[in-house]
């Protein structure tokens, strides 16, 4: 079964993947917590990040569950930390990003369906975590509050350079090959540099260079560093590549997941009142986030549908005008 985050023993310390969206694949941060929490209190904790964000909720709980760890806790943002997954590397002790990498701080977002009183639920709610997760990047980078806020609301990139600059990393290093399969369209300030290092493969004397740099960092930290991030959920040392990759991955659970994936977007389009789009957005491979997009897109620009066979107010079209109706009652009348 996929998930979105590994913990496993490496060497002296625990080594925590999250390399997908948090939250993901129907899987919430409770199994995730637990398994921090069996950890030794004085455990060091290396937590590696290439995640475009997920459950807002879930990030918050993991946040916490980190920030009570009593043993030193070191974020590497291994290609991108954005959104939810930026508030989860706000927990490190130190944060440590490579050159090219990328971290991102936004509002954030949600998606409800109901009454009036379910959507003023649905904004409290959000605003209440847009204030905690504002007081954790205050704290972390020494700024106010409201020019976090600013920040937030903008959906503001970091290079390594400016999450230094900003207070929201702690140490630079050598850029690596960012490995990443995921969608960044969604982000409307997604930096270009980021999606062309993501759509282009890396040259044999590039990777080899990143392995020299990281050859270099596993020198300086006293443990041997992974050549390119690695997918926990693939076979140990296979390099996530940009690309869809299968080795080590169970047919089973390609066919699971599509069709869970499919059930999820006939229930979207249902529920939106739209069930004949939902052909077209599996026929597209299209993300349930694109869906819930497009379906509200299409749910605000509909029009009120009319039925001939209900009585509407007004007259009816076969009904005379008044004017006739009085010249030819005081005409028969005369």
């Amino acid at each position: 079964m996929k998930n979105w985050y590994t913990i496993r023993a490496r060497g002296q310390a625990t080594e925590v993947l999250i390399y997908d969206e948090i939250g993901a694949f129907g899987i919430s941060a409770k199994g995730f917590l637990a398994e921090l929490g069996a950890l030794s209190d004085n455990a060091p904790i290396d937590l590696r990040l290439n995640s475009p964000g997920g459950s807002v909720f879930d990030a918050v709980a993991i946040y916490n569950a980190l920030q009570r760890h009593e043993g030193p806790v070191t974020v590497w943002i291994d290609g991108i930390a954005a959104s939810a997954a930026s508030y989860v590397a706000m927990a490190g002790d130190e944060i440590v990003m490579p050159e090219n990498a990328f971290l991102m701080i936004h509002d954030p977002a949600g998606l409800v369906m109901g009454t009036a009183t379910d959507m003023r639920e649905m904004a409290d709610t959000m605003d209440k975590i847009a204030g905690t997760m504002v007081r954790g990047y205050a704290a972390r980078s020494g700024s106010s509050e409201d020019e976090i806020a600013a920040l937030m609301a903008a959906e503001t990139w970091f290079d390594a350079t400016g999450a230094l600059e900003a207070g929201l990393a702690t140490r630079m290093i050598e850029p690596v090959r960012i490995a990443a399969s995921f969608d960044i369209t969604r982000f409307r300030n997604a930096p270009p540099a980021l999606a062309d290092a993501i759509a282009d493969p890396v040259s044999t004397s590039d990777r080899e260079g990143n392995e020299a740099a990281e050859d270099a960092m596993g020198d300086e930290t006293g443990d041997e560093a992974p050549a390119t991030p690695e997918d926990p959920r693939l076979e140990p040392g296979t390099p996530a590549g940009p690309g869809p990759v299968v080795t080590g991955v169970d047919p089973a659970d390609i066919r699971r997941d599509a069709i869970a994936h499919a059930l999820a977007v006939v229930d979207f389009c249902r529920l939106a009142g739209q069930p004949q789009m939902a052909g077209r957005f599996l026929d597209e491979d299209a993300s349930l986030e694109a869906v819930r997009t497009s379906l509200l897109g299409a749910r605000a620009d509909a029009e009120a549908e009319i039925s001939p066979h209900h009585p509407q107010p007004g007259p009816s079209p076969t009904a005379r005008p008044w004017g006739d109706v009085i010249a030819r009652t005081f005409k028969l009348k005369g």
